[in-house]
C-alpha cells in the first residue's frame, strides 16, 4: 500500500489536490505587475526570491468568476513543464495522506482535451478531491506565451 501526500485546496466549492513533491511553496497573495502578451488565465507576474512567477488563476481555467484575493487566497509554487509557476487558489484545506488504493480513476464521461489536468480522484473525509496533474493545466500555447514573457523579464 503506497503512501502520497496531498495539498488540497478549495476553488469555489470544490476541491482539488496536488502531489505535495509537485508543490515548490505556498504563498500569501504578494502584489503583483500586469504584463502584456500573458494568457487570458494569468493575473499577473509576481517577483519572488529573485524569480519572476506567473500567477495563474485556476478560477478562470475551471470556468469561474474571478475574485478579489482575500486573507484566505494563497499561491501555490509549482514548476509546471519547466515554467515556475504560482497557482491562486482560494483557501488551502489541509495535506492529506492517501493511499493508492484511496485513488480512482476520473469518470470516463468527465474525461476531454479539455479536462486533461485531472489525473484522479479521491475521497478525502467524505469529501471529493480531484488530483491535478500540475505539467497539464498550462496548454502549449500558454506556455509558449508565459516562456516569451519571461524571457523578456530577464
Amino acid at each position: 500500500m503506497q503512501s502520497m501526500k496531498q495539498a488540497v485546496f478549495k476553488i469555489g466549492e470544490e476541491d482539488y489536490g496536488l502531489d505535495i513533491m509537485d508543490v515548490n511553496t505556498v504563498e500569501k497573495v504578494i502584489s503583483m505587475e500586469q504584463a502584456k502578451d500573458l494568457p487570458e488565465n494569468v493575473k499577473g507576474i509576481i517577483k519572488l526570491r529573485g524569480d519572476f512567477i506567473p500567477v495563474y488563476s485556476l478560477r478562470k481555467k475551471f470556468g469561474l468568476a474571478d475574485k478579489e484575493p482575500d486573507e484566505e487566497t494563497r499561491l501555490i509554487i509549482t514548476n509546471s513543464n519547466g515554467i515556475l509557476m504560482a497557482y491562486e487558489v482560494d483557501k488551502m484545506q489541509e495535506i492529506a495522506n492517501i493511499t493508492s488504493e484511496q485513488v480512482m480513476d476520473v469518470p470516463s464521461i468527465v474525461k476531454s482535451k479539455d479536462t486533461s489536468y485531472m489525473k484522479n480522484v479521491t475521497n478525502i473525509k467524505g469529501t471529493l478531491v480531484i488530483l491535478l496533474d500540475h505539467d497539464k493545466v498550462l496548454s502549449e500555447e500558454e506556455q509558449n506565451q508565459i516562456k516569451k514573457v519571461i524571457q523578456s523579464k530577464k
